[in-house]
């Protein structure tokens, strides 16, 4: 790329796309030209992303070209996918910072606007396209200009497409045309198919030349042929060309620009392909491919920028989806527990995404009589959402002397039957009543411990399968007694699993050591003293699974008292 002055300096542009994929067009004024975060080492394009390096790149030149250069960025600087420390530039090249979801900086230069000034050249030197002509050539660059301005409205992507489509048969003189859209096989679904004068084809009823297609697809490039009279045999044999007694076709692929510093990614992934053809021989001239060639380039442009847009509308969706589940999912899940005479709780329930798949509950189910659950579903996300309300629902539900064995048991008939969701729970469930009886089930989960005095040990050590994997599981209910001031610990596997950044896990022996002598602490600091020792062991590592901790006091002489007055 010659700079031979510096006027061909003003015009040389980075089209810089932001995360968040606004665009903006940046004129490079001045050499060096200093890249990166912030302006306090005197960048001239500031990029506002931590994790780019202040000192990060330049652009630079020595007496015929430019060049990018490494300054500094920690993660390496990438042209075109490949990481670089010093490379020429071209135009069109992308220049990116070896992250995924961060800025990518595009080159455009006077080259770009020479090449649109040779095609008007060209098309002005047609016989008979002399000024004032309205056909021919410069017609053709009309309707070229119309469709690359409408490719960069905002119109609604099937409306921009569609018109370019139009623009393109009325351009070549095409008898019909389709777009091709790829799937993440890289499987070509027709998407809009258009006749002359702009009306829709159903594309259920269209029969493309599937020979050309393939051929543009393997040879990455596009496929032209004015006669198929002249053609290889592949395409002059091909059924629906024979069928259809078509004389001329031509299938472009289109292609996405590099999205990230990866080189793999370089070229960018296959968007469709654009298909036109005709019964008339010579329907595409050269000078017609040309045109064609600069429409299809900005047809693939917006496709991919509607990509990136669409999957930032869906990735708001889910964001929005997830927050209302989230806001659902701790509504139900109890804050600020009510007064019980007989026992004190504490809860707290942390999900290691927006929603999670834990549960826990206290719910009374007469005046001597309270459910404390916990519930661990396999899973995370909405599906495991979705169960634990489920789960939430059916043992609410419980009426006054159900037996928690039989509803336990059909709980798991009922999740077994219905085996395409794919989904089962361990769960705690207990009945504790006023004199400290205490029956349960453990169906998979971590046994609970018993705070009793200064040690903390295990309810029990049995436990059957959990609800929803075994149909003809076998449920049978236990029975302990707590003493007054006894505190039952009960928590999901999310506790005993979470991991330090060695991947060490806490362990049922240090939730002990957590626990030990804190048998007359109130609820809550017995609570906060147990989150604290799993945040100083995880020492910031992400975690995989939620935290959920049910905590309950058993208080037989406060019930005693209240009883007697």
């Amino acid at each position: 790329m010659p700079i031979s002055d510096s006027a061909a300096l003003e015009k040389l542009t980075l089209e810089v796309r932001s995360p968040d994929g606004a665009q903006e067009m940046v004129r490079v004024t001045e050499l060096p030209f200093l890249i990166g975060r912030g302006g306090e080492t005197g960048n001239h394009l500031k990029l506002s992303d931590a994790r780019i390096s202040r000192r990060c790149c330049a652009i630079v030149s020595d007496e015929n070209d430019w060049y990018i250069e490494d300054r500094g960025h920690h993660r390496g600087l990438f042209l075109n996918g490949e990481r670089v420390q010093r490379a020429p530039l071209h135009s069109g090249d992308v220049i990116t910072f070896g992250l995924d979801d961060s800025y990518e900086i595009a080159l455009r230069s006077a080259a770009d606007e020479a090449s649109l000034q040779g095609l008007l050249t060209s098309i002005g030197s047609l016989p008979g396209a002399i000024p004032g002509d309205t056909t021919g050539g410069l017609q053709k660059l009309n309707l070229l200009l119309q469709a690359t301005s409408l490719l960069h409205s905002e119109l609604p992507l099937d409306s921009v497409l569609g018109t370019m489509l139009d623009h393109a048969i009325a351009i070549t003189g095409a008898d019909r045309g389709l777009l091709f859209e790829a799937d993440s096989s890289g499987a070509l679904n027709a998407r809009l198919g258009r006749g002359k004068g702009g009306a829709t084809l159903p594309t259920s009823r269209l029969t493309p030349s599937q020979t050309a297609l393939r051929q543009a697809v393997e040879q990455k490039s596009p496929v032209v042929t004015e006669d198929l009279n002249r053609a290889e045999a592949a395409l002059q044999m091909a059924q629906s060309i024979v069928a259809q007694s078509l004389r001329a076709v031509v299938a472009i692929p289109l292609y996405a620009n590099a999205h990230s510093g990866s080189a793999n990614n370089w070229r960018g992934q296959l968007l469709g392909v654009v298909y036109l053809d005709s019964r008339r021989p010579a329907a595409f001239s050269k000078l017609d491919r040309e045109i064609l060639d600069a429409l299809a380039a900005e047809a693939a442009s917006i496709l991919d920028h509607a990509r990136l847009v669409e999957h930032e509308r869906q990735r708001q969706r889910m964001e929005q989806e997830l927050n209302i589940a989230r806001d659902i999912q701790q509504a139900l899940i109890p804050h600020g527990f009510r007064n019980f005479d007989y026992f004190a709780v504490s809860g707290i329930h942390t999900p290691c995404h927006s929603v999670g798949g834990d549960y826990f509950d206290v719910f009374p189910l007469d005046e001597n009589r309270t459910a404390i659950l916990v519930a661990d579903v396999s899973g995370k996300g909405i599906g495991a959402a979705l169960l634990t309300t489920m789960l939430q629902g059916a043992l609410s539900g419980m009426t006054i002397g159900t037996d928690p064995v039989r509803v336990i048991s059909h709980m798991n008939r009922f999740l077994c039957e219905h085996s395409e969701v794919g989904r089962y729970a361990t769960m705690f469930f207990g009945i504790l009543d006023s004199t400290g009886k205490l029956v349960y089930i453990n169906a998979g989960h971590p046994s609970p411990l018993v705070l009793r005095g200064a040690e903390a040990t295990e309810l029990t050590n049995e436990g059957s399968f959990p609800v929803g994997l075994i149909p003809e599981a076998n449920y049978v209910a236990e029975t302990a007694v707590l003493e007054h001031s006894d505190t039952l610990i009960l928590f999901s596997d999310g506790v005993t699993e979470a991991m330090n950044p060695a991947e060490e896990m806490y362990g049922t022996a240090r939730l002990r050591e957590a626990l030990a002598g804190q048998g007359e602490a109130p609820l809550e600091q017995l609570q906060k003293t147990v989150l604290e020792s799993i945040e100083k062991f995880t020492n910031g590592a992400n975690q995989a699974d939620d935290i959920t901790l049910l905590i309950v006091r058993y208080r037989a002489a406060a019930h005693a008292v209240s009883t007697t007055s």
